[in-house]
């Protein structure tokens, strides 16, 4: 009798490229193990705290036995309601039904890498922006559809060329992922640009899921991001996607709320039923005095990132590195030196000085040539890492004309 000594794999997990975010911590792991001292500008996930008004509401909440039974699968009518409330105070979507348009998720990534698998039969078609979230296109075809980049280039200001979507490609597609502020590169949707993807999900009978994870992450006051509902008609053909993640520094908590169009909210949930056991209650309150209290924090967190922000660009110009300068989320997007492939670019920059960048290939295709630099660390060890990197451009030979694209 032969004794099995391994398991192969399922073909969906087989084919997947390594998951972006944790080869870079191996590949820091390995450098910090040579002795270097590491700055990882890699990942985006806040260095500050969870403010402690909302850590005290979890204090209070977690101490009580009606918060330790399992939670409903859609969220506590209550944090549903204030959710709710926080559009219509943020966006001035003031007619969301609690009950049927939103549902409390287990953070954005959850509810995004479950969403397919409610609508995409094998076969279908999703179009996804490269470079984009990883998690759009890997959900996508987990659920077994055929996944269509759409390129975001310097152009068209990092946002999808609506222009060069085929008609026959609308009349396939099943869903068109937007995400604005967008990760990795900082830009943004325009109320017109909302308009027309809109009306083309709508002629075309497209389901329109946005992730809108960084909406309160933005750089100028008198440029907020918006909601996808802030056009007429979206609620027809949307679900937009919240997190608390960064917006309050709350990434380890895993909350987040799905909003939108009755129907696919329902089949999001019909999906979370049988798959997960809903938030625990006492993270649902923390997350209600955040929403209801925390718009002081959230203007001290972006004057501090768009210091951090201004310090990097700052950086990249004296160096001679082109950039595109963000409107909003927590990232830098530069460009890799002449010579240099976005992987061969960011080795070399962790093997020689500690830095931990993040390769634009890592988001698709279309993210050749790009490195992604990530604001969530204190600025005097952004410096640092600023000073390091321009040795290796220095080394490189490649200073000249930098600034923003």
């Amino acid at each position: 009798m032969n004794e099995r000594t391994s398991f192969v794999p399922a073909d969906r997990v087989a084919a997947l490229p390594p998951y972006l975010f944790a080869g870079i911590d191996r590949a820091r792991a390995e450098a910090e193990a040579r002795g270097l001292d590491i700055i990882s500008l890699g990942i985006g996930d806040p260095d500050t705290p969870t403010p402690d008004f909302i850590i005290e509401a979890l204090r209070g909440a977690a101490g009580r036995p009606d918060n330790h039974r399992y939670p409903s699968y859609e969220g506590m009518p209550a944090f549903r309601r204030a959710v709710a409330d926080w559009y219509a105070a943020r966006f001035g979507v003031d007619d969301l039904d609690p009950d049927r348009e939103i549902l409390c998720t287990i953070g954005s990534k959850e509810a995004i890498g479950h969403f397919p698998f409610a609508w995409v039969n094998p076969g279908d078609l999703v179009l996804v922006p490269s470079p984009g979230y990883p998690v759009y296109a890997i959900a996508a075809r987990f659920a077994g559809a055929e996944v269509l980049p759409l390129p975001l280039t310097e152009e068209n200001g990092f946002l999808p060329n609506l222009d060069a979507i085929d008609e026959a490609v609308w009349d396939r597609a099943k869903i068109i992922w937007l995400n604005s502020p967008n990760n990795p590169t900082g830009s943004m949707a325009s109320l017109d640009f909302y308009g027309r993807l809109v009306s083309l999900c709508r002629r075309h009978h497209v389901i329109l899921a946005h992730d809108s994870a960084y909406s309160e992450i933005y750089y100028d006051d008198a440029d907020k991001p918006l909601s996808v509902f802030s056009v007429p008609g979206a609620r027809d053909v949307a679900i937009e996607f919240q997190s608390l993640s960064k917006t309050y520094n709350m990434t380890g908590w895993r909350v987040g709320m799905a909003v939108g169009n009755a129907e696919l909210v329902r089949g999001l949930g019909v999906i979370k039923e049988n798959m997960d056991s809903g938030t625990f209650q006492a993270v649902q309150e923390a997350a209600m005095a955040a929403l209801r209290g925390g718009d002081a924090f959230c203007r001290e967190l972006r004057r501090m990132y768009r210091g951090r922000r201004d310090t990097v660009c700052a950086a990249l110009r004296r160096f001679g590195l082109r950039f595109y300068e963000p409107r909003g989320a927590l990232y830098v997007w530069a460009r890799v030196p002449d010579g240099f492939t976005s992987e061969s670019f960011v080795s070399r920059v962790l093997n020689e000085t500690g830095v931990v960048l993040t390769p634009g290939t890592g988001f698709g295709a279309a993210g050749e040539g790009w490195f992604r630099i990530s604001l969530t660390v204190p600025t005097a060890r952004l410096e640092e890492a600023m000073s390091r990197l321009a040795r290796v451009q220095a080394m490189n030979g490649a200073a000249g004309a930098g600034g923003v694209l």
